[in-house]
């Protein structure tokens, strides 16, 4: 809708509310709004039947804000330590550019081979590494770009430039939400602020506004701007949606399409509802202190992510399809963007993130929520395995080869697939494109990667773009 539209049906239409209030008393307003090809219309967040049995019901994406370091956390590279300090021949891109010769930066931790598959953990996440046997790591992971912007709407949208449907826009889109007083997709981010782009990286694009992402705080009101107007009541809020209900019912049945308005009667709806249940959904101080314990709660370093993940598995019990955990925000070491002191950042960040994240799949576990609960880890990129500048330990941008894991609804637990060459800068085996990530998260949640799509702009979108892509069916059991 543009503003001319916007100010014609908000200013002149806005006059009738009352009539069509009082007219629907006497009956006038029978008639039920109808969608452009005649069928009448439905809530856009309706619960809609998978295209096939799934075998995941809600999606957790850990967002790893800034790119960890592949080579120091769970891809082992034993020549690294033994190249450490030297200059080699070795071809990297970056935000630095292509560069053809680098100093070789040794992982500055140990690695382990834990649970009774043996996967590499290095020491970085004490807690984490005692679940690989329910991980699947992907170590030969690509993507499109090496810069922040692009990366993450790519791994967020599937698309290096912005506008388009994020990714639980597209599962809500094709799967509706199953509670209709919470949204369908959730967003929690750093407090230290949100990712480069912004709100791009959970917009619903070209789709109507109902599938976005509702960012959710994890302190104070649940949802800003959620409460009713200075001096509404509920019971006028619930009068006023009623009343936009009729309007909309009368005189916009015989539009061509009136989609537009009716989705966003359908959020007003939603926001209605939240006021009463979103904060019960969220109230995490109802949990037992054992539980707040294992999140980490009780600890000022573990405490802002454990609160989220504890919010995340709340969300989960209730229905809620997508939810999107971002750790890292802001700039420089605020995130894991470690361009100067990598043993500073990344020690900083997994600490925070380590035990809140060992304690969600524990949690969905003992409560039977884990095999139909997907959880992504990663970030947008990784990192090189050469340092960026004359001295210190940082490391550029590496979209060539890094590594993500997943776990829970229709996972196969304790496994590795791919793998980067020996230095760790590049997939030389069963390489992955984020396509191919997203084509396996719609498959679990029982939707077709290559069937479902979006009419828009003439041509029939898709998360995964215009050729056919396949999920990564290694890691699905």
């Amino acid at each position: 809708m543009n503003r001319r539209n916007f100010l014609r049906d908000m200013g002149a239409g806005f006059t009738s509310l009352a009539l069509a209030d009082m007219m629907s008393q006497d009956g006038f307003l029978s008639s039920t709004a109808h969608a452009a090809d005649g069928s009448a219309w439905q809530n856009p967040l309706k619960a809609k039947a998978p295209m096939f049995a799934p075998k995941a019901k809600s999606v957790i994406f850990l967002f790893m804000y800034g790119g960890p370091s592949q080579v120091d956390t769970f891809d082992y590279k034993p020549l690294l330590y033994k190249l450490d300090g030297k200059t080699i021949p070795v071809k990297t891109h970056g935000r630095g550019g292509h560069k053809n010769t680098g100093r070789v930066v040794g992982p500055k931790w140990n690695f382990k081979q834990h649970g009774q598959s043996g996967q590499w953990v290095s020491d970085l996440f004490p807690h984490l590494s005692k679940h690989v046997d329910d991980i699947a790591f992907i170590k030969s992971m690509q993507a499109d770009s090496p810069i922040h912007g692009s990366a993450m709407l790519q791994m967020n949208s599937g698309q290096i430039i912005s506008g388009s449907p994020t990714m639980g826009s597209w599962v809500n889109y094709g799967l509706g939400s199953v509670n209709q007083n919470l949204p369908g997709y959730v967003v929690m981010l750093d407090s230290k602020g949100g990712p480069i782009s912004g709100a791009k990286n959970w917009t619903s694009g070209y789709m109507p506004a109902a599938y976005q992402g509702t960012m959710m705080r994890s302190k104070g009101n649940p949802i800003l701007d959620l409460n009713p107007q200075k001096g509404m009541t509920r019971e006028q809020q619930r009068i006023m949606l009623d009343t936009l209900k009729k309007y909309n019912s009368q005189h916009l049945a015989d539009r061509v399409d009136n989609s537009n308005l009716a989705a966003r009667i359908s959020s007003y709806e939603l926001a209605f509802n939240m006021q009463k249940h979103a904060p019960e959904a969220v109230d995490w101080q109802s949990e037992s202190t054992a539980t707040k314990e294992m999140y980490g709660i009780n600890d000022n370093y573990t405490r802002e992510y454990g609160t989220k993940c504890l919010m995340a598995r709340r969300m989960v019990e209730r229905g809620v399809r997508f939810i999107q955990l971002y750790s890292g925000g802001g700039h420089n070491d605020d995130n894991w963007d470690a361009h100067g002191d990598l043993v500073k950042n990344h020690t900083h960040h997994c600490r925070r993130t380590d035990m809140p994240i060992a304690a969600l799949l524990q949690d969905l576990k003992q409560r039977g929520l884990l095999d139909e609960t997907l959880v992504v880890w990663g970030g947008e990129f990784g990192r090189q395995p050469t340092a960026e500048y004359a001295k210190g330990t940082g490391r550029d941008h590496n979209a060539k080869g890094f590594t993500m894991w997943m776990a829970g609804g229709g996972i196969k637990g304790g496994i590795s697939v791919g793998q980067t060459d020996e230095l760790g800068n590049e997939a030389v085996e069963n390489p992955y494109h984020v396509n191919s990530l997203h084509a396996t998260i719609l498959q679990l949640m029982g939707l077709d990667p290559n069937a479902l799509s979006y009419f828009y702009g003439g041509l029939e979108r898709k998360l995964v773009g215009v050729e056919h892509t396949k999920p990564i069916h290694q890691i699905m059991a």
